[in-house]
């Protein structure tokens, strides 16, 4: 963020889990290690900085694949260290819903719908960090509901974009 407005949104996708039909954790790592450094040369590229001009390094600390989280963990460590900058440990989960705050006025109490790939949650929000998780799936999150549907009907990676594009060309219901 610069001036509360995102400089630059920068992601990797990892064609790598297409041919399985879903994330396999270990080749997720691999890919992370391959991935990062570009990704974040990118992301500072895009916004016109440098890395001297950061102010602090935020990193995701969980949940998530561990093998990736430590990826993301190590590397923003060395950069913390070798930049005097310090390190903020983010909940991946907290951040869906923090990420709210940066485009629209958010109005408290509020429910919170949060579907990532790995989880699915509904969560009371009270104020900005106070979360209180309501339900939840106890097996696999929509993301790999959706992905592993697609697998089994002969369509792409990851599921959800080309199960939304053929429920679009549908009838619907009501």
């Amino acid at each position: 963020l610069i001036n509360g407005k995102i400089a630059s949104n920068i992601t990797a996708s990892q064609d790598v889990h297409r041919k399985y039909g879903g994330v396999v954790p270990e080749l997720a790592s691999r890919a992370h290690q391959s991935n990062i450094i570009p990704v974040i040369n990118e992301a500072l590229d895009k916004a016109h900085i440098g890395l001297n001009d950061i102010d602090a390094i935020a990193v995701t600390q969980g949940p998530g694949l561990m093998g990736s989280l430590v990826v993301g963990l190590n590397t923003a460590k060395g950069l913390s260290l070798s930049l005097n900058k310090p390190l903020i440990g983010v909940n991946h989960l907290h951040a869906h819903i923090a990420a709210l705050h940066i485009e629209n006025k958010v109005k408290f109490p509020m429910i919170a719908l949060l579907v990532s790939g790995g989880h699915t949650q509904l969560i009371w929000v009270t104020e900005t960090g106070k979360y209180e998780i309501i339900g939840h799936t106890i097996d696999d999150a929509v993301g790999e509901a959706f992905d592993k549907g697609a697998k089994i009907m002969g369509m792409g990676y990851p599921g959800g974009p080309e199960i939304a594009e053929w429920a679009s060309k549908g009838d619907a219901l009501f």
